[in-house]
């Protein structure tokens, strides 16, 4: 049987990397571990870390072709983070001058969430804990 620990990391690539930057590290506020720039490739690769854990990392590439998310497309569907209060997350990213989705309620686990997108439309939601 295969033995997986853990999920590692999450790829993502971004079309305006400065932007994308920007929204992670001083938005959602995951801390810089490395940032490269491989000229072979003119490509940027910035590691980031979530509380310490090193989670996500940020690519750009020339002229990526965009990936449709809306409505509902087959892949990665959207990036899920736990947070402990989701009023004061929603209330901040707001505030951040972020679109956030209205709270809802699970179905099935009765917990709260909501939805925003990242600045090439990738939808991120927030669950609480």
């Amino acid at each position: 049987m295969l033995n997986i620990n853990k999920i590692h990391h999450i790829a993502i690539i971004c079309a305006d990397y400065a932007v994308s930057k920007k929204f992670y590290t001083e938005i959602l506020g995951f801390k810089i571990e490395n940032e490269v720039f491989r000229a072979e490739r003119n490509s940027y690769k910035l590691d980031l870390s979530v509380n310490g854990h090193y989670q996500i990392e940020l690519f750009s590439f020339p002229n990526p072709p965009s990936r449709p998310s809306r409505p509902e497309a087959c892949g990665l569907r959207h990036l899920a983070f736990e947070v402990n209060d989701i009023q004061q997350t929603h209330q901040y990213l707001s505030e951040a001058k972020v679109d956030c989705e209205a709270i809802r309620i699970d179905e099935f686990t009765d917990k709260k969430f909501f939805f925003i997108s990242d600045p090439d439309d990738l939808p991120i939601e927030f669950y609480e804990k």
